[in-house]
């Protein structure tokens, strides 16, 4: 799958650090130990390109301030946006793709050569190019998806599965008005049935259902268990979850148990950072998500 927007990138890079070389890098806050300067690390290596990729916990009362700091007075080519700037970076740039129009966030920002500020969200192409790559994918039915959480992943990981055709996707949400406000939101783009419910309509969802993912982090390291019984799940549905610390996950784990084909969400967080490497660095080919780059990751988070 070709990465969204590459036509778009400028030719040469945008812009230059304050010594001659690309520099991009991560804000947030707090910013924690992002593995984003590990991926973009590895890429530089492997392609002999000479740029840096930095991480900045950002102050969280004035993301345009600091962004423009960053992008004008340091040179800075672009940037990841994480937690909790995403809705303000879709404000903050004059330029948006369709992705970010339509999830209404922005998880990569690009300087462009002709100035323009670029706004793109590339979290629904990371989700789907890590389902196309996994083994199973490719006789997973385009019937009925369920999906766990309503947060700001919910939306991207709905907008993909919209994109593949699913004919219905249902979400599953504690509060019922952010779910609600989500299938509001997205309704307008597909024609699957988007459908909200709560955690008692969850077996009789799963008893039909082609595709189940967790959005939420639950299962994380650190946080509770995601409790679901899966019984009710065909063998047939593909499963997967965007944490990916522990790599497998107790929903994953459960779920290849029982003969469900499954896939972690490591390769989401990879192939999203692609069309930004890309569009900063300017390699000679877009790069490649392989087993090297995940073993690096892999190594940086103890696993």
């Amino acid at each position: 799958m070709i990465p969204p927007s590459l036509g778009d990138i400028p030719a040469t890079i945008p812009s230059l650090g304050p010594v001659g070389e690309p520099v991009a890098g991560v804000v947030g806050h707090p910013i924690g130990q992002s593995l984003s300067p590990v991926l973009h690390g590895t890429w530089l290596k492997r392609y002999g390109i000479k740029g840096r990729y930095e991480i900045r916990d950002l102050p969280p009362d004035n993301f345009a301030l600091a962004a423009t700091k960053l992008l004008d007075s340091e040179g800075w080519v672009g940037m990841n946006v994480t937690v909790p700037f995403k809705e303000a970076a879709h404000a903050y740039c004059d330029i948006l793709d369709s992705a970010a129009k339509r999830l209404g966030a922005v998880n990569t920002i690009v300087k462009r050569k002709d100035g323009g500020i670029e706004g793109r969200n590339t979290d629904l192409y990371g989700f789907r190019a890590n389902l196309e790559a996994a083994d199973g994918w490719a006789d997973t039915g385009r019937g009925v998806a369920v999906v766990l959480g309503a947060g700001g992943a919910a939306r991207a990981v709905i907008g993909a599965l919209q994109d593949l055709g699913f004919a219905e996707i249902r979400i599953v949400n504690r509060n019922q008005d952010r779910a609600k406000s989500v299938a509001s939101d997205l309704q307008q783009f597909a024609a699957s049935k988007l459908s909200v419910g709560t955690y008692k309509k969850l077996p009789k969802w799963l008893a039909d259902a082609d595709f189940l993912v967790n959005t939420t982090s639950l299962g994380m390291t650190g946080q509770p268990e995601l409790d679901i019984d899966l019984s009710p799940l065909p063998k047939r549905a593909f499963v997967t979850d965007i944490v990916y610390k522990p790599l497998e996950t107790g929903l994953l784990a459960q779920a290849r148990a029982r003969g469900n084909a499954t896939v972690d969400g490591l390769g989401m967080l990879l192939h999203q950072a692609v069309p930004g490497f890309v569009a900063w660095f300017n390699p000679p080919e877009p790069p490649v998500v392989d087993d090297a780059l995940r073993r690096a990751v892999l190594e940086a988070i103890g696993q």
